[in-house]
């Protein structure tokens, strides 16, 4: 019989789904960049300060409930359907139902019955509790979600998931767009009765939060719908099981709790600074005198800056969340070669797409800003070519955070950015209230966390997997690349704006950009024949390197 060679299991799909997974939330990220552009026009920077302040408050409820469920659960699932146990699989899914319902009921009644609490209180806008309470289903919704989608990544596909942000988003998009339009005006009428103004705007903002609540009904129905289109599979799969050793549903409940516990908590830290500098930032400004301002700069920080900025980010999340169950499946298995491999292409992959990102915001940043939104430009330029360089460092701090808990070092995330959180609001403190640095303050804070966590999980990564990251290919070939992109698309932008609109300067300078740094990046041997195959649409490119002879 001839000899049947070893398999090296997941390494094409692991690059494809997380690929997949990757441009589903670079798309959903543009969806919700153009979407917010109308709703800004219409709702102003005051409405996007009170949105911010709901969101906040919203985002860290969600943390601390569910956001990292999908995580959790595809790791715990990713394990089971390694070694084939599918029954126990499906346990999981159960078991992740019950935590769902429990923590998102919570969280949601809290949320609700308590949004003046959170609004004024805590975040020293009390006009926010009006959108705040729309957001509260939100909560359960996104928390019974996450469980589903944890079940198809643990299954080794992202479709689903990558499908329904898509789905999600577009709903998510039209209803804000409408909502806020028509609660601004109701908010007008209000605004007159009551002779206040910012009631308008606070009406707007909540408008825009119904979208949010109306784009996860949709996703978690889409879902459903896979749910039960698979069910047939699924269930001949658990009936032709070999040798089934069912796992209790209670070990299944606990086994999800010591997962999900350090996940959450690993990123609620990781994200609760944008509370706490929101917070720290109203009342500092408030005491120096500067409370009127306070809320418009942050509507430009959030909703301009952020908005744009976390377009690029979303390709570290997505990535994350591929690494870690094809992680916990190599760990399961013992193959730490499988897990070294995969963590160097996840970083790899990461960084040619974060490096080039910068670079072009940090070069765009007035004509994107003109060509996207009206209200202030010139506040929200400035602090994106000074923040450029943080998209770098969130994406490998978030990805890095993957790493860890793919590879059962779930509780190194969470101390890392509890150390990294407490340098950053002391800093941002000293920032504000001595130097008063204003909004830059919380700019080069965010930074600096980044920073910090990227360090202290390179020296774990380095600790517990034993594993160096290449240098050349991983970042000085992307940033040499994306350095000469941004001398060539800086020259471009001016040529055309001589002549040109700033729509068509700026559109042109993009595809150029785009162009040049994919030929820059294959010739200085960034990605490699073998690799782009790997890639989604790479066979595309392959064949367009070739006509052109760039390979």
């Amino acid at each position: 019989m001839p000899k049947k060679h070893k398999a090296r299991p997941g390494k094409t799909n692991f690059i494809f789904q997380g690929g997949i997974l990757a441009i589903a939330g670079v798309i959903t990220r543009i969806i919700g960049l153009f979407y917010r552009v109308p709703v800004t026009n219409i709702i102003g920077d005051e409405g996007n300060g009170y949105y911010a302040a709901a969101y906040q408050i919203y985002n860290i409820m969600l943390l601390i409930s569910s956001y990292s469920l999908p995580i959790a659960i595809s790791k715990i699932v990713s394990a089971r359907y390694s070694r084939k146990q599918y029954g126990n699989s499906s346990q999981v899914f159960k078991g992740g139902l019950l935590f769902a319902f429990v923590s998102g009921g919570i969280v949601c009644l809290l949320v609700f019955f308590e949004a003046d609490f959170f609004a004024g209180k805590l975040m020293s806008e009390q006009m926010s509790a009006i959108a705040l309470r729309i957001f509260a289903p939100t909560l359960l919704i996104v928390a019974i979600m996450g469980v589903i989608r944890g079940y198809f990544q643990g299954m080794g596909t992202m479709i689903p998931t990558a499908v329904s942000q898509i789905i999600e988003q577009i709903v998510n998009a039209v209803v804000s767009i409408l909502a806020a339009r028509a609660l601004y005006g109701y908010g007008m009428k209000v605004a007159a009765l009551l002779q206040n103004d910012h009631y308008a705007p606070a009406y707007g903002a909540a408008g825009s939060t119904l979208g949010t609540s109306a784009g996860a009904l949709a996703g978690l129905l889409f879902l459903i719908f896979m749910l039960l289109v698979l069910s047939s599979t699924l269930s001949e799969l658990r009936r032709n099981e070999e040798n089934p050793q069912a796992e209790p549903l209670s070990y299944i409940v606990k086994l999800i709790i010591m997962t999900a516990v350090p996940v959450i908590m690993s990123t609620a830290i990781y994200n609760i600074s944008d509370v706490l500098d929101n917070g720290i930032f109203n009342k500092i400004m408030t005491l120096k005198g500067r409370g009127i301002e306070k809320t418009s700069i942050w509507g430009v920080y959030s909703g301009k800056y952020k908005l744009l900025m976390n377009v690029p980010i979303a390709l570290s999340n997505a990535m994350s969340a591929s690494t870690v169950p094809t992680l916990a499946a190599s760990m399961a298995a013992g193959d730490l070669k499988a897990a070294r491999r995969r963590t160097n292409y996840a970083m790899r992959f990461t960084m040619l797409i974060a490096f080039p990102c910068a670079v072009g915001l940090a070069v765009l940043a007035d004509p994107i800003l003109t060509m996207l939104f009206s209200g202030e430009q010139a506040l929200a330029a400035a602090l994106i070519r000074a923040g450029a360089v943080s998209i770098i460092f969130f994406s490998i701090s978030t990805l890095s955070n993957g790493i860890l808990q793919g590879i059962n070092r779930m509780q190194i995330p969470v101390i890392n950015s509890v150390l990294s959180l407490i340098v950053h609001l002391a800093l941002l403190y000293v920032m504000l209230d001595k130097f008063d640095l204003g909004i830059y303050a919380v700019l080069i804070g965010n930074t600096l966390f980044a920073l910090f966590m990227c360090i202290l999980n390179q020296i774990a990564i380095r600790r517990f997997l034993n594993y160096a990251q290449e240098i050349k290919r991983t970042f000085l070939v992307p940033f040499i690349s994306a350095a000469l992109m941004g001398v060539i698309v800086f020259g471009v932008y001016k040529l055309f704006a001589l002549f040109a609109g700033n729509m068509l300067s700026t559109l042109i300078s993009i595809v150029i950009g785009v162009g040049v740094y994919s030929i820059a990046i294959m010739k200085l041997g960034g990605v490699r024949e073998a690799e782009l195959k790997e890639m989604p649409g790479g066979g595309l490119i392959l064949r367009i390197t070739r006509i052109f002879h760039i390979l």
